[in-house]
């Protein structure tokens, strides 16, 4: 292994350089990389760099680069032969990252868009939810006021039929149901008042 070597890996990384930067600065302006913004891009098993700025990771590979020039220098031929493989590999990792960039932009515009969609639904479902529960609660008591009007209905009828000493008892029990129906149909004005303001939403 030789300095030319090294001329050769410089030339790359000036390169990948270059074009790491303009991908960092494009997806600075892409909203589509916020899905993805202050996450590293490779694991530390390949790169100590934590970022989510590929130019950072080029950093890392000129410092390795720079290793390997002493290693060379040494004449320490097994410890630059490992620090040359592991830059190759990383070089290729940098190389597979920016080829893909503008794929993991669009997954994660599809991913936002998703995201977004589940938003509406549960904002829409938030106004329809409320609406449902007041009609289901107006069907309720609906069907409580038809109890009441059953009860007064019977009640009536026993009155009507009642002796002098029993009705007393039965004319409290009328007035209880009368007062219950009332509070029963307020409620009713009440509910339908709201179903109508949740429907104007």
């Amino acid at each position: 292994m030789s300095n030319s070597a090294i001329t050769k890996i410089n030339h790359i990384l000036s390169d990948l350089h270059a074009k790491a930067v303009d991908v960092d600065m494009a997806n600075s302006n892409n909203k589509s990389f916020s899905i993805r913004k202050d996450s590293p891009i490779f694991s530390e098993t390949l790169f100590n760099t934590n970022s989510d700025k590929l130019s950072h990771y080029v950093d890392e590979i000129k410092k390795k680069t720079q290793e390997l020039a002493l290693l060379i220098k040494t004449r320490k031929v097994q410890f630059s032969y490992a620090r040359l493989a592991i830059i190759e590999q990383q070089i290729s990792a940098i190389k597979n990252a920016i080829d893909a960039n503008d794929a993991q932009n669009k997954a994660s515009k599809h991913h936002i868009q998703i995201l977004k969609n589940k938003k509406y639904r549960q904002a829409a479902q938030s106004l329809i939810m409320p609406t449902q529960s007041l009609y289901q609660k107006l069907s309720e008591t609906h069907e409580f006021e038809r109890r009441l009007l059953d009860m007064l209905e019977q009640k009536q009828n026993q009155f009507s039929q009642a002796t002098p000493h029993t009705k007393n008892k039965i004319s409290d029990e009328l007035l209880i149901i009368h007062q219950r129906l009332g509070r029963c149909r307020q409620a009713i004005s009440k509910l339908e008042r709201q179903i109508e303001i949740s429907e104007k939403r």
